[in-house]
């Protein structure tokens, strides 16, 4: 039964027990590869500082693969869809209604056979290819079968979201979604749709080209049908991270939605500009015309301006909340926020660590800076602020209440005060890695390599000091990883019994969206129109005028 409880005129439904159990399913798969990864990934430092060696039964780049699959895609994807679905069933009323819930859980058990094909593979030392797939490293068939699965699986669980979401609109006819919904299926529109070139890629290319069907594979297709979906995933993490910042955080805080209708405008602009912007990861390759580039480039910065909305939005917030609080002067409301709760801490540190990384984004981004960047451990730096901090500091925070939420436990303040100390642990952690990982990419450090001197060459000991930098703020990231995973374990089996709220926030003012911004076959058809113009030629020139293919190879 769906629990309800008065706050005052307002209704709080807590997420029903089948909804729950299936919502917690998702985030404990997630957090169970992110222990993994967290190990692999300190593994890792530790190795690339010159710190450890590896034993001779394994190798950087096993390694390097386990902790990018694990972390970049299995970790992000399980959370994702388990708060997604948490939240749709809040926001409509409690629970999933049993067809959703039957996506939910066939797309958990898909995910969650391809990810062991997948782990399995890697640590036979068959698949050490970095999450990328970029050929014409080749892994095992069974390494390119196993995360088709888990896209698959991820398609299945978006239907379930989506049949909840037609349910909402069949009985609230006329009625503006519920803005955790609506965000949730704008990021599901944009993943199924960036998801597909993908998906052609693994099913047409990789799988036949691993199995000996095809003796070369076109290289530049491949890794355009890649890049179109690899720029996208980035907002896939992003856009549940910006859900929180817009729904929940300002719950948290005591304040209100600064304008639901610029919440759901930054949504739509992300789902229009995310995707036809892969080239820009491509600006080396000499397979792609400077105009192409351009066109990207271009579009790549016009992403900007809903992330500008998003920090215009949660500074409002914050500030009216602040001064409503008694905060007088021109930062007299900063001092109101609840800095020590861990549910707007952490996603408060996350927000600070995006500043740097939007502005490294814009960097990668720009033709002639990218040529100092490129294939630099620079590029590594600013995947972990980004992904690694703004992204998973707000996945903590959310954690620390969503778990209470679907266990029927309370976060206690012990559980509180230990997340703010695992909290500054992750932060200060990442921030001397990925700042010794800057450093050393503007010194031309090259990424993916494990350690060496280059045979004592001056430029590469002079990297020496910052690789053990780097490998301290991993080893600090492990312990945070650790104490995050025991408070997590608290909480869902330990912490005493009672009510969570659920924090959705409501608008600060009574305003009615726009209809236009539901109408998603305009949306979609603008995207399709933005994906034709941007990347129907190269990709038909790419086909039509290809290089000679390429065998595969096998360097470990």
């Amino acid at each position: 039964m769906a629990f309800l409880r008065k706050e005052g005129t307002a209704t709080t439904v807590a997420v029903e027990g089948p909804s729950a159990r299936l919502s917690l399913a998702y985030i404990w798969v997630a957090y169970i590869a992110f222990g993994l990864a967290a190990l692999a990934g300190m593994v890792q430092g530790m190795v690339r500082g010159g710190l450890m060696e590896l034993p001779s039964w394994t190798n950087y780049y096993q390694i390097l693969t386990a902790h990018g699959v694990l972390m970049a895609l299995i970790f992000t994807t399980f959370f994702i869809i388990g708060f997604l679905y948490s939240g749709v069933a809040k926001t409509t009323g409690g629970a999933l209604h049993r067809t959703a819930r039957g996506y939910g859980w066939s797309g958990w058990v898909l995910m969650v056979v391809g990810t062991g094909m997948a782990v399995v593979t890697i640590l036979m030392n068959e698949a050490s290819v970095l999450y990328t797939f970029y050929a014409p490293l080749k892994a095992h068939p069974v390494f390119y079968i196993g995360t088709a699965l888990v896209v698959v699986g991820s398609w299945l669980a978006g239907i379930g979201i989506f049949s909840s979401y037609r349910s909402w609109k069949r009985l609230n006819k006329g009625k503006t979604s519920p803005l955790f919904v609506f965000m949730a299926v704008t990021t599901y529109v944009m993943w199924i749709i960036a998801t597909i070139p993908v998906a052609i890629e693994v099913l047409f290319q990789l799988i036949p080209w691993s199995l000996g069907w095809t003796s070369t594979i076109n290289i530049m297709l491949s890794r355009t049908l890649f890049w179109f979906f690899g720029h996208p995933l980035v907002y896939f993490w992003l856009m549940p991270a910006y859900i929180a910042w817009y729904v929940c955080v300002p719950r948290v805080i005591g304040g209100h939605i600064f304008s639901d209708s610029l919440a759901r405008l930054a949504f739509i602009c992300l789902l229009i500009f995310s995707i036809p912007v892969g080239f820009h990861h491509q600006l080396m390759e000499p397979g792609i015309s400077p105009g192409w580039k351009m066109i990207h480039v271009i579009l790549t910065l016009i992403v900007v301006i809903p992330s500008l909305m998003t920090a215009f939005s949660m500074f409002a917030t914050f500030e009216i909340a602040g001064r409503k609080k008694g905060g007088v002067g021109l930062f007299g409301w900063f001092k109101k926020m609840p800095w020590t709760d861990v549910r707007f801490f952490a996603p408060f540190v996350g927000m600070l660590f995006f500043i740097p990384g939007g502005a490294g984004g814009i960097i990668n981004a720009s033709n002639q800076l990218n040529a100092v960047v490129h294939n630099t451990i620079w590029v590594t730096g600013h995947f972990h602020i980004t992904v690694g901090a703004a992204v998973a500091l707000t996945f903590f925070g959310v954690s620390y209440w969503l778990i209470p939420v679907l266990t029927g436990r309370k976060l206690t303040p012990t559980a509180n005060r230990m997340g703010m100390v695992q909290t500054v642990f992750w932060a200060v952690g990442m921030f001397l890695m990925s700042l010794a990982m800057h450093t050393m990419g503007l010194q031309g450090a090259p990424r993916r390599t494990s350690y060496t001197t280059y045979m004592d060459n001056a430029t590469a000991v002079g990297w020496m000091d910052y690789q053990r930098v780097m490998a301290f703020g991993g080893g600090l990231l492990f312990v945070a990883a650790v104490l995050l995973i025991l408070i997590l374990l608290y909480l869902t089996f330990y912490a005493p019994k009672g009510h969570t709220e659920y924090p959705i926030a409501e608008p600060e003012t009574e305003q009615q969206a726009p209809a236009i911004l539901e109408r998603w076959t305009v949306w979609v058809g603008v995207v399709t129109v933005l994906i034709v113009l941007a990347y129907g030629y190269p990709i038909l020139e790419q086909i039509q005028h290809q290089a000679p293919g390429s065998p595969p190879f096998r360097t470990w």
